[in-house]
This record gives C-alpha cells, structure tokens and sequence, in this order.
C-alpha cells in the first residue's frame, strides 16, 4: 500500500512557501522524533537553499532517546541544520527557540531588524501546541486530529521574532513505503484514510523485532508471539475483543496497538533510525534506476514501431 492523503488546502500551501521564502530568514521545520525521516518533507532542502534551518524533534517523551540522539547528530552532521528535541511537558526548552534564532542569526540582534522565520511541519506533529507556549498565549488552534491549521498565520512571539505559520503539509506522493506506513502509525494521516488492520500489522511486526520487551510487559503476555497476525490475535483475547463465537475482533485489535502506540502507553518507541534511512534510500535509488531504464526501453520501442 501507498499511502496517499494530499487535501487541497495543501497544494496552496506549498505554492504559498514557494511565493514567501524570499522574505523568509530562517526556517524551522517540526519532525516527529519517532520518524524524524519520514516526517520530514523532501521539497524543504531544495526549497530552502542556503536559509539556515533549526529541525525541532517534538514529542521527544515519546521516542527511544538513545535513537534521538543518533538522529539529532545525523541531521546536523549531514543537513548542516540545528536541532532541538522537546516536548510540551517542558515547555522551558521550547522557549530556548527565540535565542537559538538569534545565535543563528547573530546580525539581526534584538533592535534591530525583526527575524522572519517560516515555520513548518506535517500534520499533527504538534506545531500549534509548540506556537502557544511560543507566544505564551492560544493562537493557533490545536487537536489530535490532523489537518487542524488551514492557512498562514503571522504571529509575532516577542524577542524580534515573527513566525509565519503553516498548514501541516504532507507532500503529494510518499515514495518510500515504509515511510507511508510510519506517518499512518503514529497519526500524522486521518485514521478515515488508513486501512487499521494493515497498519496495526506493520506496527505489530516492527515492534516485535525491536520492542519486544514493551510488548510483553504492556499487554502481559507470558510468551511473545512469532507474527504480528498472532500478536494481534493475543491482544484482542487480552483486551476482550471477541465477537460472537469467540472470534477476535481484528478491528478493535489494530485500534488498541496503534491508540497506545501514538500514547507512548507500550513504552518509548522510536519507529526509524539513521541505519534504516541510509538502507531504505540506497534500495528506492534502485527502483528508480529500474524504473527509468523501462521507461526509456517503451520510448525507444514506441520511436522504433513508428519508424517502421
């Protein structure tokens, strides 16, 4: 499955960046700390140029911390951008934001010429929540639901600082597969638009392979089951999830794993890492090459039969 969920508000979106980056002086995009990668968005680093870029990873509370830190120290390594993991329950270390800005910015000291800065981010990645503490008052309006922000907003959060605020933007095709089934797992896409059983089955095998301590102490399961089909299955049981006849109800099953998964309730899980990416990234460069060497052998076979 592909996943696909591009509204329409978010194709304006994008060409509103484009339109606004020449005022722009810095940027800051907000990543999922779980999915630093994937919920990145891959028109940023060629939209931006040389604009310095700060990555806030939020909900940091939620991630695996020992893989938070390989990824703060693989994006400033290999993006050149400052980073900056937080999350709501300490609010100070999301005010440290504004002198961040202005260390990067050391020409544009407190006085003299206020900072523009485009913030950005996908859906439900916690944004609004971040302006709020910001501008120490309730600006921008939040919710668990994604696509909650529908247009740009100009807000001014004081020290010579002004946020140009966006729409959660995902970009129109996901490419990387993997990435789709992250984004749905942690509810950056609406749960209307995503198949739970599916995605609860891509959750369930990742954290099987890498979590299965969470996974026995969270359910209590006195032994770990070998596929996500029969983890499932030992959820539903656990949890009462039968329909008549005793048959486990998958639906209720999948909804449970990904509800405590998104809650941080299984534990801290973090569903990508630097090691993953640079994997995941060679193998899509070679479905790109096969998939450019066909199209070019249809065109040269379609030019030859029109020779004839």
């Amino acid at each position: 499955m592909l996943i696909q969920w591009y509204p329409g508000h978010m194709h304006k979106a994008c060409k509103e960046i484009k339109e606004t980056l020449p005022q722009v002086d810095l940027i800051i995009e907000i990543l999922d700390a779980r999915i630093p990668f994937s919920s990145q968005n891959p028109m940023l680093a060629t939209l931006r140029g040389d604009k310095p870029c700060i990555k806030i990873l939020s909900k940091s509370d939620l991630a695996d911390p020992g893989i938070t830190r390989q990824w703060q120290t693989y994006l400033e390594q290999e993006q050149g951008v400052k980073t900056l993991a937080v999350s709501i329950d300490y609010p100070e270390k999301i005010r440290q934001l504004p002198d961040l800005c202005h260390k990067m910015l050391p020409d544009k000291a407190p006085g003299n010429r206020l900072i523009q800065t485009l913030i950005m981010g996908i859906p439900n990645v916690g944004k609004s929540t971040l302006i709020n503490i910001l501008a120490g008052r309730m600006i921008a309006k939040t919710g668990n639901e994604p696509a909650i922000t529908k247009m740009q907003q100009r807000i001014a959060i004081g020290n010579g600082i002004i946020l140009l605020d966006t729409p959660g933007l995902l970009w129109p095709n996901v490419e990387n597969k993997n990435s789709g089934y992250r984004l749905a797992t942690t509810g950056a896409i609406k749960d209307t638009a995503i198949d739970h059983e599916q995605i609860a089955f891509f959750a369930a095998e990742y954290l099987l392979h890498h979590y299965p301590g969470y996974l026995k102490n969270r359910f209590q399961l006195e032994q770990l089951p070998e596929t996500e089909q029969n983890l499932l299955e030992a959820i539903g049981k656990n949890r009462g999830c039968l329909r008549s006849g005793g048959r486990i109800d998958m639906d209720k099953a999948a909804k449970i794993i990904l509800a405590e998964l998104r809650a941080g309730t299984i534990g801290r899980i973090s569903l990508e890492t630097p090691a993953m990416m640079e994997q995941e990234l060679a193998e899509l460069a070679v479905i790109r090459e096969e998939k450019a060497a066909k199209k070019k052998a249809r065109k040269q076979k379609w030019k030859g039969s029109n020779q004839l």
